[in-house]
């Protein structure tokens, strides 16, 4: 009687952990512009240390991927995306920072709620169907209050074929990162690369029916200086808007603050795709 009662109990617990693999969410952290997988090397182990899966993903010409950054289109940058959601087992939270708000949108479109439990923009830009990055900055124009939003445009440098960006180092540390330590800037200097201009200039092709009923919290850092996103995090509704007291680098000044609003949005997500 020992004995079965032992086996049963065995045959729950790995019930119950595999239920636990298969139904928790796995978190795919997508970089903004110019930067790559590499921005997230202090968050991804204090997630593992909370028992969070996640991944990061160098999209197409950044970081280790060598694709030409000349050739790279929008629909490049979402099949990244939706590849790296369908490699994973269950469902996934799709956090996109700057920039991959609009690719993380687009993905979500195509892969629907049965895979994406919940979309995570960090200071990102939240499009409606057909907007782009350019877009949102021409619908929310930021006021003339200082570097806010003119500083941005100063600091890229165009390609002489004018399909991508790159960024003035001299200038990245007071736009990207004036809250973070003198090595994480050093470290940003030498890993920043080009920005394919096509990205930002296509736009979404979004529904209601499957963008649009998808979870989306989004993460205002109030003290960035590349661009006030505080009208774009209203720009589509949201379960809740958390703020963050960081330049637009969170990941590099506040992994732990980050971590833990990551964390309370996993737990939500993770109730959502149990219930």
């Amino acid at each position: 009687m020992k004995r079965i009662y032992f086996f049963t109990l065995v045959s729950l617990l790995m019930t119950t952990q595999l239920f636990a693999q298969t139904t928790s969410p796995t978190f795919i952290l997508i970089h903004g512009g110019w930067h790559g997988a590499w921005c997230w090397n202090k968050v991804l182990p204090l997630l593992k240390e909370k028992g969070i899966k996640a991944i990061a993903i160098d999209l197409p010409s950044h970081g280790v991927d060598k694709t030409p950054v000349a050739s790279v289109t929008f629909d490049d940058y979402v099949n990244k995306v939706v590849d790296a959601a369908n490699s994973v087992e269950g469902s996934v939270i799709l956090l996109g920072h700057s920039s991959s708000g609009i690719p993380i949108a687009q993905a979500a479109e195509r892969l629907t709620l049965e895979k994406v439990s919940s979309l995570v923009f960090l200071d990102a830009f939240m499009p409606q169907n057909g907007e782009t990055v350019f877009s949102l900055v021409e619908k929310y124009p930021n006021k003339p209050d200082g570097n806010k939003g003119a500083a941005l445009a100063e600091s890229l440098i165009f390609s002489a074929d004018k399909k991508s960006t790159t960024l003035d180092l001299d200038k990245v540390r007071e736009l990207l990162y004036h809250d973070c330590s003198e090595a994480d800037v050093a470290y940003a200097k030498a890993h920043l690369g080009a920005q394919p201009m096509a990205t930002q200039l296509t736009p979404v092709s979004v529904t209601e029916k499957n963008y649009g009923v998808i979870p989306k919290y989004y993460l205002l850092c109030t003290d960035a200086k590349d661009f006030d996103k505080t009208k774009i995090s209203t720009n589509v509704p949201c379960k809740k808007i958390y703020r963050l007291r960081s330049s637009h680098s969170p990941f590099f000044s506040m992994p732990d603050k980050l971590v833990e609003i990551l964390g309370d949005v996993y737990k939500q997500s993770t109730l959502a795709v149990t219930q």
